[in-house]
């Protein structure tokens, strides 16, 4: 325990390596980049390079949804930095669309992304935590994974499924040392808006409803917090010690929204959500 101690004294020191998944843009660069600056030893996988040169960490072509992928990307990182200390899984993306008519295809490509693709990380990097005794996988859900929205539901059945395994991972490894924690974010002004996929038709019995549903969830992520939110709260998480299990970022009123769905009656948070969405 004392020598884990020292380990975790020396973070942001320039010593711990951290792994960050989706880091070409958004939420996954801003942590990047925010960790390279704290002393942080990053390297930023995606499947494709970021748009600018990165801020003082590595890019490595990684692929969550290609298990030999991750399998490269973490050994070609213990090979030359000698060890793993955290994962941060923020890949992903949406999909806006009626689930009646979301063709399952595009639905289990999602989850092969936002869902599986954090675990096959955590699968893969769990065992060299293990041997070391220390370790922490910060796992970026979304409070559309605590509630969910209408037209974009594939998308919340993603982050509600990454909850629940965020959940029992973290009581099954706690006792070897490791910690998870799982980050929250309400709506957060990135390129998730514009890469997020339309259905390419909706009956006309959904359309309307659609579209003013969207509408109001991209006016959202326009005027929402800025990735550097989140990536500060991630940097606060790597340099606690104990973190807590879950943390909420973002929209004041949003987070609100959230925890009083544990307070109020269903039908009553089902109507407030449908209404604000205009989804009636």
């Amino acid at each position: 325990m004392a020598e884990r101690k020292s380990q975790r004294e020396t973070w942001g020191q320039g010593f711990p390596v951290v792994l960050v998944t989706g880091a070409s843009s958004g939420i996954g660069r801003a942590c990047a980049d925010l960790l390279a600056r704290a002393g942080f030893t990053v390297y930023g996988g995606s499947r494709s390079a970021p748009e600018s040169p990165p801020g003082g960490w590595t890019w490595i072509p990684l692929d969550v949804r290609d298990e030999a992928s991750v399998r490269e990307a973490v050994a070609g990182i213990l090979a030359e930095a000698g060890r793993i200390d955290a994962v941060v899984n923020n890949a992903g993306y949406g999909i806006a669309g009626p689930v009646e008519e979301t063709p399952l295809s595009e639905a289990i490509d999602l989850f092969q992304t936002n869902f599986f693709g954090a675990l096959r990380v955590c699968q893969v990097v769990l065992p060299h935590f293990r041997a070391r005794g220390d370790g922490v996988i910060v796992n970026v859900s979304s409070l559309a994974g605590r509630v969910a929205l209408p037209y974009q539901g594939v998308y919340s059945a993603s982050k509600f499924a990454l909850s629940g395994l965020t959940e029992a991972l973290r009581m099954e490894v706690a006792p070897l040392g490791i910690r998870i924690v799982l980050v929250e974010p309400g709506d957060i002004r990135t390129p998730f808006t514009a890469h997020r996929r339309r259905l390419a038709a909706v009956d006309d019995a959904y359309r309307a409803r659609l579209e003013r549903a969207l509408a109001r969830a991209e006016e959202d992520e326009r005027m929402g917090a800025p990735p550097e939110a989140v990536a500060r709260l991630v940097l606060r998480i790597l340099r606690h010690p104990r973190p807590k299990p879950r943390y909420t970022v973002g929209n004041p009123f949003q987070r609100l929204a959230v925890g009083l769905r544990g307070i109020l009656p269903s039908r009553l948070v089902e109507w407030g959500i449908m209404r604000y969405y205009r989804a009636f």
